[in-house]
C-alpha cells in the first residue's frame, strides 16, 4: 500500500494528548511522534455528514453539496447519502488513474459508485448497505464474522455494554479492512473509526469510555500497519470534541420572538420534525401495541389543539418535581406528536436543523410557499443579521463569534442549497437548537458536542516529518493524499498541498454524474435522532 488514511472521528489535541502521554496508545503515539503532527482546522458545520466530504474531495459544501445530515427540497427532507455528493471523492480520482482503493466505514459513501477496489459504506448508510463491489459484504462477514454499521444497542444502554459494543465494532473494521486490503492489495487505503465520536455523545465523554474505545482503535491500527505496511500515513480527524458549559440557545424561539416565526400544534406540517417521522412509522406498523400508540398519539394531538403542547405539560410537571419521572414511563412518540412545531410555511425565517449553523429564509419563488419577497430579500437578511449578532446569553456573552451572509462561507454551484445567514457559535460553547420550549435559553441538551479544531498526523516515505502543519485545513487533506501518490488535485479544490509532501500540480477532473436517491431509511433516522443531530 502506497498511502494508508485513518480516520478518528472527532479526534483532537484536547481528547488524544492525555491519552498519548499516558502511554495507552503506542502505535498512534508512534505515528503521531515519528512524523509531522498539528490541529487540523474543521470547516462551517464541523459535523460529521458535510465534513468528511469535504475532507474526502478538498472543496467546501457549496461546491459539493451537502450541507448538513438532513437535504431537503421545498419543506420536504431526507436524510443525506453519497447521491448527494456532487464533486468526485479521492478514490474516484484515483479510479480514473488506474489506482486501486480500499475504503471501509467513511461517512457519506452509501450508495458506492463502481471504481476499482471495494467500499463498505459507514455512517448514514442503513445497516445492511448495498457495498461495492456487490456480494463483498456477504463475503466479509463470511470471513470475519459479525459486521455492523452502527452499534446494536439503544440510548438506554449502561456503559458496560455500550463500550463492548465499541469495541466489537471498532475490532470489526479493522478486520474488515485488513481482509479486503488482503483480497484487493490497493495502492490506496481509507479506514475510519466512529466510535471515537460516538462515545461522547452517549457517554457524555466518560473518561473510561473514551479511553477504552481509543484503546480499541490503537490495536486495530497496530495490526493493520503490520499487515498493510504502508508507505506513508496519514491521520486525519472531520472536527473536534469539547465540553458545552454555556447554554443551548433555541434560535427559532429567538424567531418567534422577534416576529420571524410561527409555530404549529397538534397537526402535520412544521419540520423537520421527528414526531411526524415517528407518526407516520406508527402509521405503517400493526398490531395491538401499535393500535395503541395510534390512539395515544391521537389524544396528544388532540390536546396540542387545545394548547397542551408536550412543551407546556413538561413546564407544569416540573413545577411539581413529576417531569422526570413521568418522560421515563410516557413512550417518546406521544410526545413528540404533541411537540410544538414551526410552521415554515407561515414564517419568514427558520432554523430548519440545528448542525446546519444557520437560518433560512422563506422565500418566494425559491420556496413552494414563500412569503418574503425578493425584492425583500436582502432587507429581511441584513435584519436577520443585526438581530442575530446582537444577542447575548444571561451571562452578557456573545452567543455568536460570526453572524454572516451565506456567500461569505461558502462558494459554488450548490449555494443556493445553504442557509441564508450562518451562525457561528462562540468558540463553540453555546449549543445551538432548533427545538420550540418556551424560552430561547435552557442548558445544552448535550455537554459534550463538536468543536471547531481535530487533528492531522503525517508520517512514512517522502513525508518531510519536520513540516510545519500551522494553519492546516479540512480542506487541504484531498490534495495532499492525492500528491502522496503522485496524483494532481483538482484545480477547483479549496485547499492545498501542505508542505509535509511535494506537490504535482493540479487538473480538472469530470463532475459525478447521475441522480440524488432518497434514503428513506426509519432506522438511519432513528439513530440520528439517538444521538442527538435530528431534534
Amino acid at each position: 500500500m502506497k498511502t494508508l488514511v485513518i480516520g478518528l472521528d472527532a479526534a483532537c489535541e484536547r481528547v488524544l494528548d492525555p491519552l498519548l502521554e499516558s502511554g495507552v496508545l503506542s502505535n498512534l503515539a508512534s505515528l503521531v511522534e515519528e512524523g509531522a503532527s498539528g490541529p487540523l482546522e474543521s470547516q462551517i458545520p464541523p459535523w460529521t455528514p458535510s465534513a468528511w466530504p469535504s475532507l474526502y474531495t478538498g472543496v467546501n459544501p457549496g461546491k459539493h453539496g451537502v450541507f448538513d445530515f438532513l437535504a431537503f427540497e421545498g419543506y420536504d427532507w431526507d436524510v443525506i447519502n453519497a447521491t448527494h455528493v456532487r464533486f468526485p471523492a479521492i478514490w474516484e480520482v484515483l479510479s480514473e488513474r488506474g489506482l486501486r482503493s480500499v475504503v471501509v466505514n467513511v461517512p457519506v459513501t452509501h450508495p458506492p459508485g463502481g471504481i476499482d477496489g471495494a467500499v463498505i459504506p459507514g455512517y448514514t448508510a442503513p445497516e445492511e448497505p448495498a457495498c461495492h463491489p456487490e456480494g463483498i459484504l456477504e463475503e466479509v462477514r463470511e470471513a470475519i464474522g459479525e459486521y455492523r454499521v452502527y452499534p446494536p444497542h439503544g440510548s438506554d444502554v449502561g456503559s458496560e455494554e455500550a463500550i463492548a459494543n465499541y469495541r466489537d465494532l471498532i475490532a470489526s473494521r479493522g478486520a474488515a479492512f485488513r481482509y479486503l486490503c488482503r483480497e484487493f492489495d490497493p495502492e490506496f487505503g481509507f479506514v475510519e473509526f466512529q466510535s471515537t465520536d460516538t462515545v461522547f455523545h452517549e457517554l457524555a465523554g466518560d473518561s473510561r469510555g473514551v479511553e477504552a474505545v481509543y484503546r480499541a482503535v490503537d490495536r486495530e491500527v497496530g495490526s493493520i500497519l503490520g499487515a498493510c505496511e504502508p508507505a506513508s500515513v496519514f491521520i486525519v480527524s472531520d472536527h473536534g470534541m469539547g465540553p458545552y458549559e454555556d447554554y443551548e440557545f433555541r434560535v427559532n424561539e429567538f424567531l418567534r420572538r422577534e416576529g420571524y416565526l410561527e409555530a404549529v400544534a397538534g397537526r402535520e406540517g412544521g419540520m423537520p420534525s421527528w414526531g411526524t417521522i415517528h407518526e407516520r412509522a406508527q402509521r405503517d406498523s400493526s398490531g395491538a401495541g401499535a393500535a395503541l400508540k395510534r390512539a395515544l398519539s391521537r389524544a396528544a394531538l388532540a390536546g396540542a389543539r387545545v394548547g397542551l403542547t408536550s412543551q407546556r405539560a413538561h413546564g407544569l410537571l416540573d413545577r411539581v418535581g413529576l417531569a422526570e419521572p413521568v418522560a421515563r414511563v410516557v413512550p417518546t412518540d406521544l410526545i413528540r406528536a404533541a411537540t410544538e412545531q414551526v410552521d415554515f410555511a407561515a414564517s419568514r425565517a427558520y432554523m430548519r436543523s440545528r448542525t446546519e449553523l444557520g437560518v433560512r429564509i422563506n422565500l418566494a419563488g425559491r420556496e413552494p410557499d414563500g412569503v418574503v419577497a425578493s425584492e425583500d430579500y436582502e432587507s429581511v437578511r441584513a435584519d436577520l443579521i443585526e438581530a442575530l449578532s446582537a444577542v447575548s446569553t444571561p451571562d452578557g456573552d456573545p452567543v455568536f463569534e460570526t453572524v454572516a451572509p451565506r456567500e461569505e462561507v461558502f462558494s459554488g454551484p450548490h449555494l443556493e442549497d445553504a442557509v441564508d445567514v450562518v451562525t457561528v457559535p462562540h468558540d463553540y460553547e453555546q449549543f445551538l437548537s432548533a427545538r420550540l420550549l418556551g424560552e430561547p435559553f435552557g442548558e445544552p441538551e448535550e455537554p459534550w458536542n463538536h468543536k471547531r479544531e481535530g487533528i492531522i498526523a503525517a508520517v512514512g516515505k517522502g513525508v518531510d516529518s519536520s513540516a510545519d502543519l500551522s494553519g492546516a485545513h479540512l480542506f487541504d487533506v484531498a490534495p495532499t493524499v492525492l500528491a502522496s501518490l503522485g496524483v494532481p488535485h483538482d484545480e477547483r479544490s479549496d485547499g492545498r498541498v501542505l508542505p509535509v509532501i511535494e506537490g504535482v500540480g493540479t487538473e480538472r477532473y469530470d463532475g459525478v454524474e447521475g441522480h440524488r436517491r432518497r434514503t428513506d431509511s426509519q432506522a438511519v433516522e432513528d439513530r440520528l435522532s439517538q444521538l442527538g443531530y435530528l431534534e
